[in-house]
């Protein structure tokens, strides 16, 4: 990408949109340091992240964004080995406090992953409700769950595409409409935030920007978090963005400022591409 269209971009497509300093945090790090083993990935990030606003984690390869992006709903310690410290609140409720239960966490933090993950022997209808399994004696009935169903996948604008063909496998669907099914089984369980962990980068570019246009619209309800490599994406559909590298956070700020007038030096070399 040009140097043009880092800077441009958040100042054509977000003239009128409000600062993400205008809305409070719904969730929020504090000294955040996430590790494999000895090695520490995420070192001591503290980071608001608006409510209602899209938050773009930009970075190399390797700088930490998607552990910390797992960090933010308890999926870090799924891995073997793995430990967390400092504190990540929801609502100002400390998700790792003792007793906290990281399957609920998960409900309220949902979370999509790079390739579009349908479960293959499942219909499509039966994918967007599996995440409803995670209510226990409070999984509704079958009426209900398929007034979830319809719902979830509105709000992922999929249903005028798949509402005749719920029973299907979900692999039947292309790859867009894959990871759109991915987001509406996410937003099936009604989570106050969504982390989307690159959802695009496995996606043609009609499909990227069906994707994309999706993210835009949640933001009306939801914190939304989205993990990037393509600067372009973030500048396009973010409120804010922030900058990691070697596993630190160097800035965040406002997405267009972050991308006109950056703080630090490290910043502006990543967004001109003299690194990364």
């Amino acid at each position: 990408m040009t140097d043009d269209a880092a800077v441009e971009a958040p100042v054509t497509l977000r003239e009128t949109r409000e600062t993400s300093a205008a809305s409070p945090a719904r969730l929020d790090t504090h000294a955040l340091n996430a590790y494999f083993g000895a090695v520490h990935a995420i070192k001591d990030v503290t980071l608001a992240l608006p409510d209602r606003r899209v938050t773009a984690v930009i970075g190399p390869s390797g700088c930490g964004k998607s552990t910390f992006l797992r960090c933010l709903n308890r999926m870090h310690e799924t891995i073997p080995g793995t430990r967390v410290s400092g504190r990540v609140l929801l609502d100002g409720a400390d998700i790792y406090a003792p007793g906290s239960n990281p399957i609920r966490v998960r409900r309220h933090i949902g979370m999509v992953f790079q390739r579009p993950t349908p479960f293959p022997t499942m219909s499509v209808r039966d994918n967007v409700a599996a995440g409803l399994r995670i209510l226990g004696k409070d999984t509704p009935g079958k009426r209900e769950t398929d007034a979830i169903v319809e719902r979830a996948l509105q709000r992922a604008a999929l249903w005028e595409e798949v509402k005749d063909r719920l029973g299907a496998s979900a692999t039947a669907l292309s790859g867009g409409q894959q990871q759109r099914l991915c987001i509406a089984r996410a937003l099936a369980t009604e989570p106050e935030v969504l982390l989307l962990d690159e959802p695009t980068a496995s996606l043609d570019p009609l499909s990227t920007q069906r994707v994309e246009e999706l993210v835009y619209e949640l933001r009306r309800d939801m914190t939304v978090v989205i993990v990037t490599h393509n600067m372009q994406q973030a500048a396009r559909v973010s409120d804010m963005t922030a900058f990691f590298l070697s596993g630190e956070m160097v800035e965040a700020a406002p997405t267009r400022a972050l991308f006109t007038t950056p703080a630090d030096q490290r910043t502006e070399a990543y967004i001109t591409g003299r690194f990364g």
